[in-house]
């Protein structure tokens, strides 16, 4: 009896040792992988990773800065630029940073800085435009800081429209700018327009003309409107207007009896 029960204990363990391994509770669990008999291949040092790189999240595209909307920049002095000039009178500039942002941020730094103070309308074609901003007055001049890359935009040259000059690069564009007297469509998305005239255009009217003109009218203060600059006195804001020429003298008159 005792060798019997020794035998039939032997076989079940056997038995048990061949028995496949009981299934997984859940029946969507996967089943353990079968060991590896071969040793895994040693894996080379891994790179250095900066800190908190391999907690980062995964890199994803920086989303564009919105525009500005209308009532975050519409009647707001800080978008306003006040151009105070020897025509007469003070003209009002709505700024439009929604579709040229830096072009905007260069005119209020340089009216800041009274980079503009005194500066002349070099070149002022009739039914046209009027352009200032070179400290030289001809057309050549800019400020000392870099020049700013284009940002054409759909906006219309309409009469009023304040607009950047540059040189035949797109990119040229430093501290010129114009004024347009009447509608040019030619120059929409060729030229960045940024801003527009909402009073005082008449004094934008009386401005000298010429390429050069012969009398250079200026803009004696160009302030941010939020900074609250007083207008300058009215003995400021005129012009000295050379005395007419002699009329010239003829052969004739020369040659001609004096009369008694």
């Amino acid at each position: 009896m005792i060798f019997t029960a020794m035998a039939f204990g032997l076989a079940a363990a056997a038995v048990a040792q061949e028995a496949p391994p009981a299934p997984s509770p859940n029946p969507g669990e996967s089943q353990p992988a079968p060991p590896v008999e071969a040793p895994a291949p040693v894996d080379p040092a891994p790179a250095p990773v900066a800190p908190a790189a391999a907690d980062a999240a995964p890199a994803t595209e920086v989303p564009a800065v919105p525009a500005m909307t209308p009532d975050q920049y519409i009647n707001n002095p800080e978008y306003m630029l006040n151009l105070d000039l020897s025509t007469g009178g003070r003209v009002v500039i709505q700024l439009y940073p929604n579709v040229a942002p830096n072009h905007v941020d260069r005119i209020k730094q340089l009216a800041r800085a009274g980079f503009y103070d005194g500066i002349k309308f070099h070149r002022v074609i009739d039914g046209f435009m009027a352009q200032t901003g070179d400290p030289t007055a001809t057309g050549q001049g800019g400020s000392q800081l870099p020049d700013i890359k284009a940002e054409f935009n759909p906006t219309p040259h309409l009469r009023g429209t304040l607009s950047m000059a540059r040189a035949e690069s797109e990119d040229s564009a430093n501290s010129q700018f114009f004024i347009m007297l009447q509608p040019r469509f030619a120059l929409d998305r060729r030229y960045t327009a940024f801003g527009r005239v909402v009073s005082g255009m008449q004094y934008i009217d009386a401005i000298h003309k010429g390429e050069p003109p012969e009398v250079m009218s200026r803009m004696v203060q160009v302030s941010v409107a939020a900074d609250n600059k007083p207008m300058p006195p009215a003995s400021m804001l005129a012009e000295t207007v050379p005395a007419p020429a002699a009329p010239a003298v003829t052969v004739d008159e020369l040659n001609a009896p004096i009369k008694q």
